[in-house]
């Protein structure tokens, strides 16, 4: 049942067709392959290994993209195998340790159509390698090493229709000693400039969209970890880490860009985090910038249901060291997902259930990773 449209806003929703800065941008999901070179030569003198588990699956996230022209785009990707590639029985022990490796680039990309459907691309550009090795008993075994080295791919597209492509390519790291290959399948968002009639037709569809979102929300560990534990190992859609938090609080501001129909919104956000860890008990402060979509799955009489999905927003973290734990870096980014509902008649008032990850992308050596547990999120829109 639609939500009655509210009569304040003077002027006609705009938030129907995208934003300038966001049209004929895109944002992209591929699975695949990878390969890279492991085995007992990564190993630093003195020690020696029975067995080197490289894992081939692999996810690519293009993080950003957007088209200047036809025939020209530019990109923000992340990638990183599945798991970790392990080293097995060091120097005859029982022994397992894992070695992280990831990539992020930014490349510029041209489309050249073949059909109406179908078009050929190439990409080149600049990755940054990080791998984090391990150590034993304060020993580097396998070293840490973060580099830039060229990249190129090339692919092809499939059109299913102006919004969804599907994308299939071959992306190439060259550096002498430690090669990158991955062959990936996914599809892509596009966000192009809609039509009239469907921008007119979201305007007059009466659901309620609160344009500026203000949020108080509550951290607590009294419930323990074990949503986090289940959506980062169980179901893994989501991040764990090994820095614990035990409470905190946060204030959030979210502007509303651009809404569908009646079931996504894209949201801007800004976030103050004031948080104790759980080991040692250190305060720190986290402060974040961050995209978020909403989707509003159930919409009734008494309540429109929806689920938030936050990733890759910029922060700051006042301390590097928390428990114990070298976090890498005081940049960071942080991560959310929640449930919620938007209540009250004019639906100005809603309650969320969350949880936040704050980590680097392994774009540093160290990434233990910060976990935030369940969150009570109270706010007002308007």
């Amino acid at each position: 049942m639609a939500s009655a449209q509210t009569t304040t806003d003077a002027l006609p929703d705009s938030r129907t067709q995208y934003p300038a800065f966001l049209s004929n941008s895109y944002f992209g999901l591929g699975a695949g392959s990878i390969n890279y070179p492991f085995s007992g030569r990564q190993l630093e003198s003195g020690f020696r290994v029975e067995s080197v588990d490289v894992h081939h699956p692999a996810v690519r996230i293009v993080l950003f993209g957007h088209r200047f022209h036809k025939y020209l785009s530019a990109q923000v990707g992340y990638t990183r195998p599945v798991q970790w590639v392990s080293y097995n029985h060091l120097n005859g022990d029982d022994s397992s340790h894992s070695v992280r490796i990831a990539m992020g680039d930014v490349a510029l990309k041209s489309q050249v159509p073949i059909t109406s459907r179908v078009a050929l691309y190439g990409e080149a550009g600049i990755a940054m390698v990080s791998q984090t090795g391990f150590t034993i008993d304060e020993a580097p075994v396998v070293a840490h090493k973060r580099f830039g080295a060229p990249l190129v791919g090339a692919g092809l597209e499939y059109s299913l229709n102006p919004t969804w492509d599907v994308v299939a390519g071959a992306t190439f790291v060259r550096r002498i000693g430690q090669p990158i290959a991955l062959g990936s399948l996914g599809f892509r968002y596009n966000m192009r400039p809609l039509p009239a009639e469907r921008v007119q037709e979201a305007r007059d569809a009466g659901f309620i969209f609160p344009k500026h979102l203000v949020q108080l929300s509550f951290v607590t560990n009294a419930l323990g970890y074990g949503l986090n534990n289940a959506v980062s190992s169980k179901a893994p859609v989501f991040w764990g880490g090994d820095v614990q938090v035990a409470r905190g609080a946060t204030v959030r501001y979210q502007r509303n860009l651009f809404h569908t129909r009646s079931r996504l919104a894209l949201d801007a956000g800004l976030s103050v985090s004031l948080l104790k860890s759980d080991s040692v008990g250190e305060n720190f402060l986290a402060v974040s910038a961050y995209p978020l979509v909403r989707w509003t799955f159930l919409r009734t009489t008494a309540a429109d249901v929806f689920l938030s999905y936050s990733i890759a927003g910029p922060s700051f973290v006042s301390r590097r060291i928390i428990d114990r734990n070298d976090t890498g870096s005081r940049f960071s980014f942080q991560d959310l997902m929640g449930i919620g509902m938007f209540v009250s008649r004019s639906r100005n008032i809603f309650v969320q259930l969350d949880i936040s990850h704050y980590s680097n992308g392994n774009i540093f050596s160290q990434n233990p990773g910060i976990k935030i547990p369940a969150t009570i999120t109270l706010g007002r829109g308007f």
